[in-house]
């Protein structure tokens, strides 16, 4: 579709002529500005180059102060805020130390070094045993055997002592992700005005890079797991809500209007109607929080969590490349075997429920089986003690093959690694870099507001020109410059090796099999992981951040491509074969048009993965601002931080609405 399509045909003295719609006009116009603006340079004047500092928002400063007021000042009532944060932390920390003694410390008498065990955590094979026993009882044997053996995985290759404290942080923030995020969908469905008021806070938790609130949360509930398991759960929220205000609306209507005709009170219409018959879909929004809390393991571990993610952590530091991937693969474990159970539970929880007239403990043996396990895991711990480990002399490790392999590609590989690095930055990386940076930003927020008012009106042009307006007036223009930058490239890699992909296995069940098998790879390795290798074989720098980037974000480009092929009507394919279109011309011309607004979405997700990952490679020393939150985190700046955060959420949602109202039109239009 062009973007510039004459829009009606108005009638003149002897002849028709088209004419331009207004939202046409406008984005030309923009353009003209923008471009003239570029072209004349400083002679228009620097403030359409630099936003003026006169005009410039302190958010920084007057978050920082809100922050503080908050901590040292703030009351309510006969309590100040922070008794109200140490309140929260305690709750948490009940039933995460629980959980800790009972898989990997063990109950601990006394604090820190003089600490003395009263008795050991549950033995490693009981642990293995029970996530076994649920994957019978989820899915029968065949995901029995899958979740013990990705336990057991973790087990011998020396990673069971990390994956517990990590698998204990796990069982605290999933409950409380999936019960608040129940209980504020539920008051979104039931009163609308929640809902809107939900909406635009749950887009900024989606699209703020974690790293910006990780300091508000180190203010209000300090250093440790507590603030953690805090960080977690605001990350893992949003899809729980939204999945269970659609998961509500898509009950049957008469399923309530049954309840209502039985005499169904709120509290019953709800929780014995509604919630049962929305079972599936609530267990899909459970699935999506675990594995948002396994993506946070890593980045939680900067602020205290502990496990695996500081273990992949440590090794980054070290550039330790072996000794990350096995923790990261640890993690991946973790998550398979998370994630076919919650998926397992789902598809249960979508079939009626079998009736049964055993009694006792023979009406929930699984339950029982599982309380067994457990009884026999400590007992085991507490006769022989070595058993409560996996043994030292079996566990195995790859970490010397990783690095050596490493090792071997810098040795044999040099010269052509940093030719084609160096060929990169100097052809495509910094001219593009230098181009978007001299742009003046009042053109280019017309321009944005200009296309806005092209693809979905008024609404929609004031959001976005008023969304960058913001990110100019906080003084983070050019850092979102350069963040666009390698996100913009990022993108058109991505989608150049994605798309191609995509076409080939939609028509291909075993190619499709197999890329399917690395994407959900790709999606459960923690984005750090990512970051080892491009390090270790290209340094720091603008382009090793490029390639972790696209590493993450193609996984999209190539779902989406596959989603849209593939929903094709084959009744179009056939009548395109009958009127003798060539194989090529049906893709082109019939397959990719009808495709296009799965496409978008796709492109959509891909620019959403790339900026998650692009505040991730300020670690490798990119000036975008990812480095303002990663300096703002440091420096326990809490202004500095969310202002930059914002500011890279501004950007995600620009990005979203603009190409959600570009596929929202491409529907129509085919339909």
């Amino acid at each position: 579709m062009s973007l510039f399509q004459p829009a009606t045909e108005i009638e003149t003295p002897g002849r028709q002529r088209a004419m331009p719609r207004l939202p046409d006009l406008l984005l030309l116009l923009a353009t003209a500005v923008c471009l003239l603006a570029w072209w004349q340079g400083p002679a228009i004047g620097k403030w359409a180059f630099d936003y003026p500092r006169a005009w410039q928002i302190p958010a920084a400063r007057h978050i920082g102060e809100w922050t503080k007021w908050l901590v040292n000042d703030a009351s309510f009532g006969l309590f100040n805020f922070t008794d109200l944060t140490r309140f929260i932390a305690d709750l948490i920390d009940i039933p995460y130390r629980l959980a800790l003694s009972l898989l990997s410390t063990g109950f601990l008498s006394g604090q820190g070094s003089a600490a003395t065990q009263l008795v050991p955590p549950i033995s490693f094979f009981a642990v293995i045993a029970l996530a076994g026993l649920a994957g019978l009882h989820a899915g029968g044997l065949r995901l029995a055997v899958l979740v013990a053996a990705c336990f057991g995985f973790i087990a011998i290759f020396g990673q069971w002592t990390s994956a517990m404290v990590t698998l204990a942080s796990i069982l605290v923030a999933v409950p409380i992700g999936v019960v608040l995020g129940l209980l504020l969908g539920l008051a979104g469905y039931r009163w609308p005005w929640v809902e809107r008021a939900l909406t635009p806070l749950l887009d900024l938790m989606q699209t703020i890079p974690i790293f910006a609130y990780l300091v508000p949360i180190l203010f209000f509930f300090g250093f440790g797991p507590t603030a953690a398991i805090v960080g977690t759960v605001i990350y893992a929220l949003p899809p729980m809500v939204r999945i269970t205000i659609h998961g509500l609306r898509a009950v049957p209507s008469e399923l309530r209007d049954l309840g209502h005709m039985v005499g169904c009170s709120h509290s019953q219409m709800t929780w014995k109607v509604m919630i049962p018959s929305a079972a599936d879909a609530l267990m899909v929004g459970v699935n999506q929080v675990i594995m948002l809390s396994l993506n946070m393991v890593i980045i939680a571990s900067m602020i205290g969590a502990g496990g695996l993610g500081f273990d992949v952590l440590a090794a980054l530091r070290r550039l330790d490349i072996g000794a990350g991937l096995e923790a990261g693969f640890a993690i991946v474990a973790l998550a398979i075997a998370l994630d076919r159970l919650s998926q397992a539970f789902a598809r249960k929880a979508g079939q009626p429920v079998e009736t049964t007239r055993e009694t006792g403990w023979l009406r929930s043996p699984y339950l029982a089986g599982s309380l067994g396990l457990l009884a026999a895991g400590l007992a085991t711990s507490l006769l022989f003690p070595p058993l409560a480990r996996y043994p030292e002399q079996l566990v195995l490790s790859t970490g010397v093959f990783w690095n050596d392999v490493v090792q071997w590609i810098n040795i044999n590989f040099f010269d052509t690694i940093e030719a084609t690095r160096t060929a990169l930055l100097l052809n495509l990386l910094v001219p593009v870099k230098r181009f978007l940076g001299e742009l003046p930003w009042i053109g280019v927020v017309a321009l944005l507001a200009a296309t806005g008012y092209r693809l979905g009106g008024l609404r929609l042009a004031v959001t976005v020109g008023g969304l960058s307006l913001l990110v100019a007036a906080t003084g983070q223009w050019e850092k979102a410059m350069v963040t666009v930058y390698l996100c913009g490239i990022a993108v058109v890699i991505a989608s150049i090796i994605g798309i191609p992909l995509g076409i080939l296995a939609a028509e291909r069940e075993r190619l499709w099999r197999g890329l399917q098998v690395v994407i959900d790879t790709l999606q459960t390795l923690p984005s750090f992981v990512y970051l080892m290798p491009a390090v270790m074989l290209f340094r720091v720098g603008d382009f090793t951040a490029l390639i972790a980037i696209v590493a993450y974000a193609v996984a999209p480009a190539i779902r989406y491509t596959v989603l849209g092929l593939q929903r094709v009507d084959p009744q179009v394919l056939e009548a395109a074969r009958s009127m003798g279109c060539t194989p090529v011309q049906i893709l082109i011309k019939v397959k990719l048009r009808l495709a296009l607004p799965e496409l978008l979405l796709g492109l959509n997700q891909t620019i959403m993965f790339a900026l998650s990952m692009l505040v991730i490679t300020a670690l490798v020393g990119t000036r975008d601002l990812g480095q303002e939150v990663y300096i703002a985190l440091t420096k326990a700046d809490t202004g500095r931080g969310l202002v930059a955060g914002l500011a890279v959420a501004f950007i995600a949602i620009i990005a979203d609405r603009l190409i959600s109202a570009g596929a929202a039109r491409l529907k129509e239009q085919t339909r």
